[in-house]
């Protein structure tokens, strides 16, 4: 029954990105008035929006990759853990049978 919550547990958590929407920039239409004075070549214009869909980052889907590959990974070291401890338990479980019944 264990190993059902975990195994749904990592299926959650890959499903995670996959499940992600990812927002576009609304399209705002082009201004109709002109510009009160024409920007030079050589100053600095600042951008208050992206000129182009390309130049944006689709950041909720970057974020929920970036927590799904942590969460895998955490879940692997937490598993790699476990077998390791479940090593050790059996070789102490071992060692305390041979030393109980007097040596090898």
């Amino acid at each position: 029954m264990r190993r059902y919550a975990l195994f749904a547990l990592f299926v959650l958590t890959l499903a995670v990105p996959a499940l992600a929407q990812s927002t576009t920039p609304a399209q705002t239409p082009p201004s109709t008035s002109a510009p009160s004075k024409p920007a030079a070549q050589d100053e600095f214009v600042p951008v208050d929006k992206p000129m182009n869909a390309q130049d944006t980052i689709p950041a909720p889907r970057l974020v929920a990759i970036a927590y799904g590959f942590i969460w895998v990974v955490l879940l692997g070291y937490v598993w790699s853990v476990r077998s390791r401890l479940a090593s050790v338990e059996r070789e102490l479980q071992t060692v305390s049978k041979r030393v109980s019944s007097g040596g090898r």
